[in-house]
């Protein structure tokens, strides 16, 4: 992972397309591109103190970390308005103190397997350069989970978890993309949605 940097942290909030989500983006690269972390209860934030800390605050149901932000995604009975000032500077004090947003290290590239049949290895590199990018955009990641009789299956992470969008997303753009670039896929489902 990337070591925490002693320097200004400058810190503004954007809106995506799942309204009970908000991305904190940071004025520096929080973990490595390419790799997320998404957290949706305070059990499954063991390598991550900043998403411990945040699920310490009662509004807060999920958290993702990727590339330069933090998403968090609140629950239903409080308006953004109401928290997003608290949560920003929590995050903001957080990564002043020098303490680095997940505390995780990879032997090797977590993205790609040496044993990958080659169209496994395209699909890959479809997602990863092309649809990575777009959906990070929004708060959220994509990530590749199988390949079986012409169906591909991903996870959907951060803001796209839950989003009302997601399902036009994954039909309309990342279904549409793969089908017409590789004749062997039929159909991407997302799985744990």
């Amino acid at each position: 992972m990337l070591k925490a940097q002693s320097r200004p942290v400058h810190l503004y909030m954007e809106a995506n397309p799942n309204p009970n989500s908000l991305k904190f983006v940071a004025n520096f690269m929080l973990v490595e591109d390419g790799v997320s972390f998404d957290y949706p209860s305070a059990e499954s934030a063991e390598n991550s103190q900043l998403a411990k800390e945040l699920f310490n605050f009662q509004a807060v149901e999920r958290v993702f970390v990727a590339a330069n932000f933090v998403t968090v995604t609140k629950t239903e009975d409080v308006e953004w308005p109401e928290i997003q000032n608290i949560i920003r500077d929590h995050i903001k004090q957080y990564l002043e103190s020098g303490k680095t947003a997940v505390q995780a290290s990879f032997d090797k590239d977590p993205l790609f397997d040496e044993n990958d049949s080659e169209i496994v290895k395209k699909i890959k590199g479809v997602l990863d350069e092309y649809i990575r990018p777009a959906v990070e955009q929004d708060g959220g990641a994509i990530v590749f989970h199988s390949f079986h009789d012409g169906v591909v299956k991903v996870l959907l992470q951060g803001s796209c978890s839950g989003c009302p969008s997601s399902t036009v997303t994954l039909k309309a753009g990342i279904q549409n993309l793969l089908t017409r670039m590789f004749p062997e896929v039929n159909e991407v489902q997302a799985e744990g949605v």
